[in-house]
């Protein structure tokens, strides 16, 4: 079966539309984006001088033979810092747990132990599925209100506008990473997800996975006083 190759308009008034359809198209495109760099411009922050608040959130990416991935581990390490810092008392990590055999937030507990971070001051959200359900969930879940992220530079925009989304008043530390083939295609993969980013931001469905409140940040962050 022959597979017949689109062909282009041979006139100049074609030509000029299908160049017009290409820009409106790359415009569309980009607009997700812009309103990501636009809403979060006064948002981000470094582990130097980002604000004191009650949590911070850390978002799983993935484990590496049962372990936190090099990127995974790069953001446990902000939060270890600024916990250590006295910046943040409560540490959310929130990530995959769909499988048995895969489960995020117990490697990042596990991690944050190891780095001084005590067991009590570590809450876990296993159904974080994607950065929307983690906002939804650390907002009607975990009862937390203002917070502190962590993430990579590429993704931590689309995790501040959408937690902002979701009613939690959140700051952003986006952390370094490699420029490696992971980071660019990280990259990439935000310009697609901005567009999701918006959706959720607008229509604010329900997470993959809701469930009954639970109250281990507000105990957590009881026992520290």
């Amino acid at each position: 079966m022959k597979i017949r190759r689109p062909r282009l308009p041979r006139t100049r008034q074609g030509q000029r539309r299908l160049v017009q359809a290409v820009m409106a198209g790359c415009v569309l495109a980009l607009l997700p984006v812009t309103w990501l760099f636009v809403s979060t411009a006064d948002r981000l922050r470094t582990t130097s001088d980002a604000p004191r608040a009650p949590v911070a959130v850390v978002f799983g990416a993935g484990l590496w033979n049962g372990e936190p991935s090099p990127y995974l581990a790069h953001r446990l390490d902000a939060a270890a810092k600024l916990y250590r810092a006295g910046r943040v008392k409560v540490v959310l990590v929130t990530g995959d747990n769909s499988r048995k055999d895969y489960d995020e937030p117990d490697a990042m507990r596990g991690y944050l132990k190891r780095h001084g971070v005590p067991e009590q001051r570590i809450v876990s959200d296993y159904a974080g599925f994607d950065t929307w359900d983690s906002c939804v969930r650390a907002k009607k879940i975990f009862g937390v209100d203002r917070a502190v992220l962590i993430s990579q530079g590429f993704h931590i925009r689309r995790a501040v506008a959408l937690c902002e989304a979701a009613g939690v008043d959140s700051y952003g530390v986006g952390v370094d990473a490699t420029h490696d083939v992971t980071w660019y295609y990280g990259g990439t993969r935000e310009v697609f997800a901005a567009g999701k980013a918006v959706l959720d931001a607008v229509f604010r469905p329900d997470p993959r996975f809701l469930g009954p409140k639970e109250p281990g940040v507000a105990r957590a962050l009881a026992a520290g006083r």
